[in-house]
């Protein structure tokens, strides 16, 4: 498997800032942030399934557009996977013919330009020999991470969270884990804006990172603007021992 990270900013602003975007392989996107904006036309059309953390817009900001731009070129509808939970959210409130059309009955309901697949949690999708499991988080709307396993390795994405135990008893279960991608989406000085709004901060981080009974490569994503060296300056003083390192855009990795 080869996962290539579009973005992983917790914000724009400037050419480089791109919010959550991951391409597995050439046909699997892993949240649909700005950063799946830069992809061609051709790349887009290629993608033929969609697995979405949650519904906040810094993750599924593309998709609406991606989905109109490449409709026309796609003999099959493009599978849009999510909990339950955030696939009534997005029915109701982008796919709902005032914000954005339902290609889910469109051009016809028997032949959609896409169709919404619920995944539940723990429940492991296959798709040519790659295995993706919905792991559970804590957040403000409904979300879960995912586990990305090729059969040789696992890469875990945490999405966005908060303090969850249920995340770490289930990263715990995963006996290949290679990679972690965890959030740390502000500094210590808004710890309490962290708690608040379910994310993290580097000393909340510290504190999860002593539930990880595996020893693996350690990736911080969705970085606030504006706020990235503090935060990093403050990761490398709580968790050094951990030795995480800052996820970069263009970043590649197989496993």
């Amino acid at each position: 498997m080869k996962l290539r990270i579009l973005g992983c900013s917790g914000g724009i602003g400037g050419r480089h800032l791109r919010t959550t975007s991951f391409l597995l392989d050439h046909d699997i996107l892993i949240d649909a942030g700005t950063a799946a904006a830069d992809l061609s036309i051709a790349e887009l059309a290629a993608i033929d399934h969609v697995f979405l953390t949650h519904t906040h817009l810094d993750h599924i900001a593309s998709l609406p557009l991606m989905i109109d731009t490449v409709a026309g070129r796609r003999s099959q509808p493009l599978v849009v996977y999510g909990t339950e939970a955030v696939l009534s959210i997005l029915r109701q409130h982008i796919f709902n013919g005032a914000i954005w059309p339902d290609f889910s009955t469109l051009p016809s309901a028997g032949k959609p330009f896409m169709r919404y697949q619920p995944i539940e949690l723990g429940q492991t999708i296959s798709l040519n020999g790659r295995n993706i499991t919905a792991l559970p988080v804590e957040h403000t709307v409904p979300a879960v991470g995912y586990c990305l396993d090729s059969g040789a390795a696992s890469l875990v994405f945490s999405g966005d969270t908060g303090i969850c135990d249920a995340f770490w008893q289930a990263v715990n279960q995963i006996a290949n884990l290679k990679h972690l991608i965890i959030e740390c989406a502000f500094s210590n000085r808004e710890q309490d804006l962290a708690m608040r709004s379910k994310h993290l901060c580097p000393t909340l981080l510290a504190a999860e990172l002593q539930k990880l009974a595996h020893q693996c490569a350690i990736y911080i994503t969705h970085l606030k603007p504006g706020q990235i060296e503090l935060t990093m300056e403050e990761i490398e003083r709580c968790l050094g021992d951990f030795k995480p390192v800052m996820l970069q855009n263009s970043q590649i990795f197989e496993f």
